[in-house]
Parts: structure tokens; C-alpha cells; sequence
């Protein structure tokens, strides 16, 4: 390729007309320069022949909007201190991650797999398939790899939720991008960036005194006293009671057997039966099947009927709350109860299920036994 200063003349009205320009071609297509003079045309050709025989020819065929557009483009990035080889970079690296990336509903769905595979619990599962449904029915079929840490945050804050619910939801998100940088669906944790929610841990969570716990096992029906009586002393979730059956309760070593498949936590853990809760299940020990009625874990009749008849006004979780509370000030073991509890260590134990009680309560508490010979409770002082 060579560039030609050239001059074509013609007449125009009677005048004749002279003009220069450089001629040559590039990537087989023929481009043509105007110039004013002669010297013009043929100074910029001597100059562009030169630059070929300097830098090359694929310099050289760099055309002037392409030049144009690269000084832009460098003047742009040079307040930033960037060359135009990282903005190359960077745009190669994102153009890679969202062609190997996936959708938020595709993350989720694998995610969920994973945690099946690795044979965590479904409860636990369920918890997050129900908080991370929302996130992917929210970016909904999103490249994961294009989600930034700003949308996550707007999302979080959109959540009609509780703080702590809300820092539960961004735990989950951090779990799942934390899946996702593994698989190489995206370069980094985005979820890590968004922001923290302050939860006041010291805040008191509801228990119930100990008048109160006599008073709803006393109004309990049948059906549903061992499901009270179990989550009052043994301390177990909810779901946990629920998929419990009368084969997991080894009444020879006084232990409940909360398996893996059945725990939130997705771990075998055995729950020691207190004094007060045999005296209260052992009457049921020749059942079989589930140790929660049919509807018992799940309608909310059976139980509320109790709570009215007790004249309880209801707090979350009070059950599990009341246990280890009153468990931790009858042994002064934290260890020991959060390992009742499933808990990883006593510092969870103590920031989310802990409400200081009296050791001569959590006595009386653990002593609240049935009377058989009539259809009341007992209280031991």
C-alpha cells in the first residue's frame, strides 16, 4: 500500500478547474483526501509513506476517525489515570464474565441444588428458596455479572421486612454471589457491598414467665400438648417439632434425635430430655408417626384456642425463646445450650435467643409437671 499525491483539471464554465488530493487504499477500499495545493497533497503523502516504512503498515491503515476517536477516547480516561489498554481490559473481562454469567433465576436454582447435594436440611433450604425467589422474581432473568452492588441495596431497602429480616435477606445474597464467584458466574461478591443493617441484639426477645407456661400447658388438648411441651423444654424450631416422629424420642436414653434432613442447620444433633418434659411425653411413648397433629404445625386453631384459653398474648418464637433463656440461667452453661439449641456457638445463643431470668425462675420453670391423677399442673418451688 503506498499513498499517491495526485491532481485532476477540468473545465467548468469555460475556467479550468485544478485539484489535489492524496489517493490510496485501505483494507481494499480506495480513500481519497482533498487538499488546497499541490505542496499540501504531496506532504501529507511523503509523511503517511514514511509512517509505513516506520511503524508498519496495520499502523498506518488506522484511519482518521479511528485516530480521532482514540485520542477522545484516551483524553477521556486520562483524568481517571487510565490508558486506553485498561479500558480494554476491563470491557474484555466484563464481556467474558457475562458470556460464561447466568440469570438470577438460574443462580438460584443451582444454588438450591448445591445446598440439596450437600445435604443440607430442607428447612433451611426453604428459607432461602422463599428469600431468594423474591430476589430473582425482582431482577428477574438479569445477568448476574451486571447486577452491582447499588441495585442490591435499592432492593433491600424496598423490602417491607424488619431490620433484622432484612439483614437475614442480605446474608442469603451474600451466600448466593459467594456461590456464584465460585462458579465463575461473576468476578466478584456484589452483595458484600451493599449495606450493612444495624440490628439492636440487645433489644429483649419475648419469653414467657413461668405462671404463663403452666397456664398454656394446662389449656393444651391432647393432640397438641407433646408439640408445646417439647418446644417449651427441649427448645426445638418449630419446623423442627413438625417433622419430629415418636421413633426420633429414645425415652431409654432420654434423648430426641433432631436429624439432619429435618434440621435447619442440615446437622444430626440430639436434645436432652429434661425431668419435667419426660413426666410430660411419657404418656405418648407408645405412639407412632408424627409427634404434631396433622394440622398442629401448621393451622394455627388448635394452639390459638389454647393461647386464649390461657389468656397469653403471644410473642414470636416464645417457646424456643422461653428454653433458652431458662436453660442458660438453670445450668450456667452457654455451651451447652446452644448445642441443645443447633446453635455454632453460645455467642449466637446469646445474641438472638437470650432474656435474663432469675435462677429461682428458671428452677420453677424446669419443675412444671403434670399432676395424674386430674387435669391440672404443678409447679415445684
Amino acid at each position: 500500500m503506498r499513498y499517491v499525491a495526485k491532481e485532476a483539471r477540468w473545465k467548468v464554465n469555460g475556467e479550468l478547474v485544478t485539484k489535489h488530493f492524496v489517493e490510496s487504499r485501505i483494507n481494499g477500499k480506495r480513500e481519497r483526501l482533498s487538499f488546497d495545493t499541490k505542496a499540501q497533497a504531496k506532504a501529507y503523502a511523503d509523511a503517511r509513506n514514511v509512517e509505513i516504512l516506520n511503524e508498519g503498515i496495520q499502523h498506518a491503515t488506522f484511519s482518521a476517525a479511528q485516530r480521532i476517536l482514540a485520542q477522545e477516547c484516551a483524553d477521556k480516561l486520562a483524568p481517571f489515570g487510565k490508558t486506553l489498554r485498561d479500558a480494554t481490559d476491563f470491557l474484555l473481562e466484563h464481556l467474558r464474565n457475562a458470556a460464561r454469567s447466568c440469570t438470577a433465576t438460574q443462580l438460584v436454582a443451582e444454588l438450591l441444588a448445591a445446598k440439596k447435594a450437600d445435604g443440607v436440611g430442607a428447612g433451611h433450604r426453604k428459607v432461602v428458596e422463599l428469600r431468594l425467589a423474591k430476589f430473582a422474581e425482582h431482577f428477574n432473568g438479569k445477568v448476574v455479572s451486571e447486577i452491582t452492588s447499588k441495585e442490591i441495596d435499592q432492593w433491600l431497602r424496598s423490602l417491607q421486612v424488619g431490620k433484622r429480616t432484612r439483614s437475614h435477606y442480605r446474608a442469603h445474597l451474600v451466600n448466593a454471589f459467594n456461590f456464584a464467584v465460585r462458579c465463575g458466574y461473576a468476578s466478584s461478591n456484589v452483595a458484600e457491598g451493599a449495606t450493612k443493617v444495624k440490628v439492636d441484639d440487645a433489644a429483649p426477645v419475648g419469653i414467657l414467665t413461668v405462671e404463663e407456661t403452666a397456664r398454656l400447658l394446662e389449656a393444651a388438648t391432647p393432640d397438641i400438648l407433646p408439640m408445646i411441651a417439647i418446644g417449651l423444654f427441649a427448645g426445638l424450631r418449630r419446623s423442627e417439632i413438625a417433622r419430629l416422629t415418636w421413633s426420633e424420642i429414645d425415652f431409654e436414653s432420654n434423648l430426641i434425635h433432631v436429624k439432619a434432613e429435618k434440621s435447619k442447620t442440615g446437622k444430626n444433633r440430639y436434645v436432652k430430655i429434661e425431668p419435667n418434659l419426660r413426666e410430660w411425653i411419657l404418656p405418648y411413648r407408645k405412639l407412632s408417626g408424627n409427634v404434631a397433629p396433622p394440622t398442629g404445625a401448621h393451622s394455627p386453631r388448635p394452639f390459638a384456642h389454647a393461647l386464649r384459653n390461657a389468656g397469653i398474648e403471644w410473642k414470636k418464637n416464645a417457646m424456643r425463646h422461653s428454653f433458652a433463656s431458662y436453660h442458660l440461667a438453670a445450668f450456667k452453661n452457654p455451651a451447652a445450650t446452644a448445642m441443645e439449641l443447633g446453635h455454632m456457638n453460645s455467642a449466637i445463643t446469646y445474641a438472638h435467643y437470650r432474656e435474663l431470668v432469675k435462677p429461682a425462675d428458671a428452677a420453677r420453670y424446669f419443675s412444671i409437671q403434670p399432676v395424674p391423677s386430674a387435669n391440672v399442673v404443678r409447679i415445684i418451688a
